[in-house]
């Protein structure tokens, strides 16, 4: 006879179990509660709706195709005004991402950097951060952004210009940076092919299970420097440094920064450096002393230790917060309304003034902004929990 203990439970027993998991104990109290919060949800909207309606205010998202008659300072794709609002609030998007990727990787270098530094074991470096951190985190972000706008609004005029560094001009203009310019071919491959050479090195530490020997690396390195270089060899790509110079009255070539965008730029990336800065710090020291004196007992040096064996178990501490700093820099483009940096918020602030759609621009800022936070969230936190998964195992 076959032991019916020994056989798996069926299948719709299963999915019974999985269900009530996701749900939770207390089914009946929560659906309970969240049928009352869905008819108070329902009621609202049905007022809102009313209240349109005897006002004359038909809801509709057809002002998206009606022309914004008003300029966008900053664009970077071609606008006019005349075109429809939807092009506008896509000008708009596009220079909300430009800043919130620029201000996330300055945070995150600057903060990281920091915060190694006041792990380092120099008191003074460790003081030093230590007051910059204070000073930015217990100083309002807008107060913050009031002076970088007005410290630009003080740079000399264009003939004046400060140069700080070799081709770098600072003026009331904005800034103006060195850049690079592709004359011929195409350089998307070999971008392409690094970020390929990136994905094999770390499924093959991962399978591995250990960092890379000075000889994989090699390898590594090699690959990265030598395919590159035959492509641009076979391919004839040819780059030249594109740096600006005072010509007349004005700064031609490079890189030009708005004063509006490099005072929201740096603002952003100071204060959000300080709150990375404090989310290192605790992860290296959420990692127990023992482990330092484990690593010196075999040997290594401290930067290594730090490497191999203190930062890779911070990591599951750091990432989730330094996740949060992410998301709330993102979300605090927004200030630059303050200020007069158009971004998305600005436009929509604008198109409702101009359409009377108050309810359906605002709406469409919170699909744009959950369209922006909800895939990164959900791309970290799934990097979060491989590492859960990594430290689990290794326990």
């Amino acid at each position: 006879m076959t032991d019916s203990s020994a056989l798996p439970p069926p299948a719709d027993d299963t999915r019974l179990a999985a269900l009530r998991r996701w749900w939770g104990p207390h089914g009946l109290a929560q659906g309970v509660g969240l049928g009352a919060a869905a008819l108070v949800l329902a009621v609202l909207a049905a007022n809102v709706l009313a209240s349109m309606h005897r006002f004359g205010m038909a809801p509709s998202l057809t002002y998206l195709t009606e022309p914004a008659n008003f300029d966008i300072s900053e664009s970077l794709i071609v606008y006019r005004a005349g075109d429809p609002y939807a092009r506008a609030i896509l000008v708009g998007l596009l220079n909300t991402l430009k800043l919130a990727v620029a201000g996330c990787a300055l945070a995150t270098v600057l903060g990281v950097a920091l915060g190694l530094l006041r792990a380092a074991g120099n008191p003074l470096l460790a003081r030093l951060v230590a007051a910059y951190v204070e000073l930015a985190r217990n100083t309002p972000l807008v107060l913050q952004l009031f002076f970088w706008i007005a410290l630009t609004r003080a740079l000399p005029p264009v003939r004046q210009a400060l140069q700080p560094l070799p081709h770098a001009y600072l003026s009331v203009r904005g800034v103006y940076l060195p850049g690079l310019t592709v004359e011929s071919g195409a350089v998307w491959p070999i971008a392409a092919f690094l970020l390929l050479v990136a994905l094999v090195v770390h499924e093959i530490h991962k399978r591995l299970g250990r960092p890379l020997s000075a000889t994989e690396w090699g390898f590594a390195a090699a690959a990265a420097l030598l395919v590159p270089a035959f492509w641009v060899w076979a391919d004839g790509v040819r780059l030249s440094a594109d740096l600006p110079a005072l010509r007349g009255f004005n700064i031609v070539g490079g890189i030009s920064l708005t004063p509006e965008f490099a005072a929201m730029l740096t603002g952003l990336s100071v204060y959000y450096a300080a709150n990375i800065a404090e989310i290192v710090r605790s992860g290296l020291q959420s990692v127990t002393h023992g482990q330092w004196e484990a690593g010196r007992a075999l040997g290594l040096h401290r930067a290594r230790i730090l490497q191999l064996v203190v930062l890779p178990q911070a990591m599951r501490v750091i990432t989730p917060l330094m996740t949060s700093s992410w998301l709330d820099l993102t979300k605090d483009t927004t200030l630059g309304v303050l200020i007069g940096f158009t971004e998305v918020t600005a436009v929509i602030k604008t198109s409702a003034n101009n359409t009377g759609n108050a309810v359906e621009t605002i709406l469409v800022l919170v699909v744009v902004f959950l369209a922006i936070s909800l895939p990164v969230s959900a791309a970290i936190n799934a990097y979060n929990r491989v590492l859960a998964r990594r430290g689990a195992v290794a326990s």
